[in-house]
């Protein structure tokens, strides 16, 4: 495999090549520092004191990690299990978006178990969608209601269906 390639014909290739020709560079101080990156000594790494879940595309963690909130409960054994495939894939991606789901009702009940009552009027922004957009919010309020509506009527026509036998 030749690495002396020209590539500077291919159209957008090469454009960083010369350092003078960054868009940047009238306005910058111009060291030479931006082309000397291959030597950079990679930072020491942060320790780690709760579970940190990683891409299994990368041999090692992060240097630098956030801990504030490590996978716990439902949510964090789906994602779990979503840290076991490519991050380009469906199998990735789509139980992560459950596992934020259920790690706001997570959230919810773990504030109500504490005492704490959730104020979900302000923390979902209905006070601005109120304001600026008063037909959306209506559509989410009975879409909701709607929904709700069904759930409630499913569970009772069970209840009744149980007492028949």
């Amino acid at each position: 495999m030749e690495s002396n390639k020209d590539y500077t014909q291919i159209p957008g290739w090469g454009i960083d090549a010369n350092p003078e020709d960054e868009p940047n560079y009238p306005m910058k101080n111009y060291t030479g520092d931006d082309h000397k990156r291959s030597n950079w000594e990679r930072p020491a790494q942060q320790v780690q004191t709760v579970e940190i879940l990683k891409s299994n595309e990368r041999p090692a963690l992060s240097a630098v990690f956030g801990t504030a909130s490590p996978p716990t409960g439902l949510s964090g054994m789906i994602r779990r299990h979503a840290f076991k495939y490519s991050e380009s894939s469906y199998g990735h991606w789509l139980p992560m978006l459950l596992a934020d789901r259920i790690n706001v009702v997570e959230g919810i009940i773990e504030d109500l178990a504490e005492g704490i009552i959730p104020n979900l009027f302000a923390e979902h922004g209905m006070k601005s969608e109120l304001k600026f957009n008063k037909a959306g919010l209506a559509k989410k309020v009975l879409v909701r209601a709607a929904i709700l509506g069904v759930v409630v009527l499913c569970l009772t026509r069970k209840k009744k269906r149980k007492s028949f036998f």
